[in-house]
């Protein structure tokens, strides 16, 4: 029969410290983690927006709402808040230092609650004839 070990003892020895705890230096600091948030994680995982938003795109606030504000989360309540301003979806962006794709969906949700109005670009009325030759007649109209 085999005597009884300690648990986490090779055959009944007490385990040796660790090099670093012999020596009496202090443990080395953890890394710091970064603060950063992975773009995912703001979106929940979607890359896509449920509206077309090119990088001209201009969005505004129609009506701020100061509690809806607060119950947004930091990076919506961000584009919010600067939104109330007539922006792009690229001023957004680089305003706030968050990657165009997360700003398209982020307010594509805003949009799509009602908060932000998107506003159309020649990309909405490119197959319109009627607004192209209402465009093309004004700029005839133009001094030279």
């Amino acid at each position: 029969m085999l005597p009884k070990q300690e648990p986490g003892s090779l055959s009944g020895q007490q385990p040796r410290p660790l090099p670093e705890q012999q020596s009496g230096a202090p443990k080395p600091a953890r890394p710091a983690r970064s603060k950063r948030v992975r773009p995912y994680a703001l979106t929940g995982g979607r890359t896509r927006s449920r509206y077309h938003l090119l990088v001209e795109t201009l969005v505004s606030v129609p009506r701020y709402d100061p509690v809806l504000s607060e119950a947004l989360m930091p990076e919506s309540k961000a584009l919010y808040e600067r939104a109330r301003a007539q922006l792009s979806i690229a001023e957004l962006s680089a305003l706030l230092a968050i990657p165009l794709g997360v700003v398209r969906v982020l307010i594509s949700d805003l949009a799509t609650q009602g908060a932000v109005l998107i506003h159309p670009t020649a990309h909405a009325f490119r197959e319109d004839r009627n607004v192209l030759e209402r465009i093309l007649r004004g700029l005839r109209e133009l001094p030279v």
